[in-house]
């Protein structure tokens, strides 16, 4: 309906009066023969009346009232209706498609509020159906329809769908909306199909602030952390927005997956100049990045500075202690949210118990497993997990054993993974076969298992099994994921794989390591040839141990980083005792503390020594 502009009508209103109907020298007509500036005032009155209303009872008043005057059957009050009670916080999506059926020709607007609205109250199902019904009505869809549309795609991870409603938006030409593209981002990165969701971004002529933060969420939910951090490198260099809160959310995260302490704390300090205040989500997703990048008193202070500590804020903390070896203060930290009124769950409980198996605490943890059940938490396969695992490590593989033939479930790969693991490190190969066995008749995948087993077999020098282990390895098509240390020179990420030739500054690095090595002699090093699982000859084991990843990592941090400043690694696997012993020795030569996350936990080594006291070989 087209509106024409009329002049305003000057009406006399006695003081203190309210504004009464307005008397005009117009032959009284019917609702459908009404002046348009009548109209205009009554359309406005409309409005004025759904405006005010705080929740439902007001709004059926109202829609009383229109009904009254006659006004439902003008699209713009009847539109308005709809838009007030489907998308209001108090509304009824029910009553909402009451109002919206009883409307004889909807239009565009009347059914992109449907959808809209459907989607806020998560009846994703529904707003689908509602795109059909529009199609089939033959009203044509807008750049309003689509957002909506592809955010219940993506929630619904309806990709066959949303790639039907991608090939209409193009038919339409309204691929070139930014809030269209955004959107579908969004969908493809939800669904797993990120070189799409790259795609709509890298042919994108206009991108905003929400248009990285889609594609950097798609990155961080495929764990591309590094991909997650370039981008935000490549936002930041373009200087035309501030980041906004899911943005840095996911680069934290990305930080602490790839343990990246400085980039953290440059994101830290963004969330503090551009968030008026951290919510406790925030707070929770920054003591779990300073923890898994190794700074763990700041995410414990962290952890105290924040005002409204909840379950989710505790457990992140008592986890991150864990990963450090500082069970004692993980217990003192459950303790203390005891008395504070809350109740820990699950996840907690498994923090409390990882901590106190990387500590040995085994009467300890024994307790907290009672304490678990008399809470009413019910142990799960994960709280088992940790209980062989703690007695594994402090050499009880009978009753660890006992533990998992009694669990109310069926053990899983992990449970058996936990006790194989333990059993290699304490030699029992009759319990060990028995974990193995277990294993590789659930057709286990995981290398590791087989990696352990064939460990096990060299120690006591069976060549011939080891070589039989190998052999199915192969015959399965199941290979190691090769070696890797990420370490943080100059605010950049480095990546150094084992035995790799190719990296850079192999020669600088090559150096430092004969270097390093002309000095570890005179204090007494001695390579651990017993990790190369390989019948060769001992100058070939030794030549393999020095080019693992970790040492290669230390080198180049040692070539380019200033004397006495720290050195942080990860890795993703487990560390080897040689490469633990040869790190000890570097922390007191060099005069350095390096920090080492590797697969199980953290180790800080400072003046020769380790934070876990050794009992890494039972980690």
């Amino acid at each position: 309906m087209i509106r024409t502009q009329v002049q305003p009508t000057h009406v006399l209103i006695p003081p203190g009066d309210h504004l009464q109907p307005t008397h005009v020298s117009i032959p009284p007509r019917n609702h459908q023969q009404i002046p348009e500036f009548n109209l205009q005032l009554k359309e406005q009155e409309c409005l004025s009346l759904l405006k005010r209303c705080k929740n439902m009872e007001e709004f059926k008043q109202a829609h009383a009232q229109i009904l009254k005057c006659g006004l439902f059957w003008n699209s713009f009050c009847a539109s308005n209706l709809v838009a007030t009670c489907a998308l209001s916080v108090w509304g009824s999506m029910g009553y909402a498609c009451s109002i919206f059926h009883r409307i004889c020709e909807p239009g565009t607007f009347e059914f992109n509020t449907m959808i809209r609205g459907h989607v806020q109250d998560m009846n994703y199902e529904e707003a689908l159906v509602v795109y059909a019904d529009m199609l089939e009505r033959g009203i044509e869809p807008d750049n309003f329809t689509f957002p909506a549309l592809l955010k219940a795609c993506a929630l619904l991870r309806a990709l066959e769908e949303g790639m039907q409603i991608h090939g209409q938006i193009l038919k339409l030409r309204l691929h070139d909306d930014l809030y269209v593209q955004n959107s579908l981002i969004n969908l493809y990165g939800k669904c797993k199909k990120i070189e799409s969701s790259f795609a709509v971004f890298k042919n994108m002529d206009q991108k905003s602030v929400s248009t990285w933060s889609a594609i950097i969420a798609a990155k961080a939910s495929l764990g591309l952390w590094y991909e997650c951090l370039m981008l935000y490198g490549d936002m930041n260099s373009l200087g035309f927005w501030r980041p906004e809160e899911s943005i840095l959310v996911n680069v934290v995260c990305a930080c602490a997956h790839l343990g990246a302490l400085h980039l953290g704390k440059c994101a830290h300090g963004s969330l503090l100049r551009n968030i008026s205040s951290l919510n406790v989500i925030v707070h929770t997703s920054l003591i779990n990045m300073y923890a898994k990048c190794g700074a763990v008193q700041e995410a414990v202070g962290l952890f105290k500075k924040t005002a409204d500590k909840n379950q989710l804020s505790y457990s992140a903390t008592i986890s991150g202690l864990a990963m450090h070896g500082r069970g004692r203060e993980a217990l003192e930290l459950l303790s203390e949210m005891l008395r504070e009124g809350l109740k820990p769950d699950d996840v907690t409980y498994v923090g409390v118990l990882s901590a106190c198996s990387h500590c040995g605490l085994v009467d300890e943890g024994l307790q907290v497993f009672e304490q678990m059940k008399s809470d009413e938490v019910e142990p799960t396969i994960q709280h088992y997990g940790c209980m062989v695992d703690l007695l594994g490590r402090a050499g009880l593989l009978v009753e660890a054993y006992n533990l998992i033939s009694n669990m109310p479930m069926k053990p899983n790969d992990i449970v058996w993974r936990s006790l194989l693991s333990t059993c290699k490190v304490h030699q029992n190969l009759e319990i060990g076969e028995i974990a193995a066995n277990e294993l590789l008749q659930s057709n286990s995948k995981n290398p590791g298992d087989y990696l352990l087993l064939s460990y096990m077999y060299a120690r006591t020098r069976r060549w011939e099994d080891v070589s039989r282990v190998r052999t199915e390895l192969a015959e399965k098509g199941i290979y190691q994921a090769p070696g890797f240390s990420s370490v943080e020179v100059q605010r950049k990420i480095y990546r150094f794989f084992s035995q790799d030739a190719k990296c850079p500054h192999y020669d600088g690095i090559c150096d430092m390591i004969h270097q390093m090595e002309w000095q570890l002699k005179f204090e007494g090093y001695v390579p651990d040839t017993s990790q190369v699982l390989l019948n060769v000859q001992e100058e070939e084991k030794r030549q393999r141990l020095r080019g693992h990843s970790q040492k290669l990592a230390i080198a180049f941090a040692l070539l380019n980083s200033s004397g006495g400043s720290p050195i942080r690694i990860t890795r993703n696997l487990r560390m080897c005792s040689d490469c633990h012993t040869y790190t000890k020795y570097i922390s007191s030569i060099y005069e350095r503390e390096i920090t080492v996350r590797d697969r199980n936990r953290f180790h800080h080594f400072r003046d020769g020594t380790c934070s876990c006291n050794d009992f890494w070989l039972l980690a």
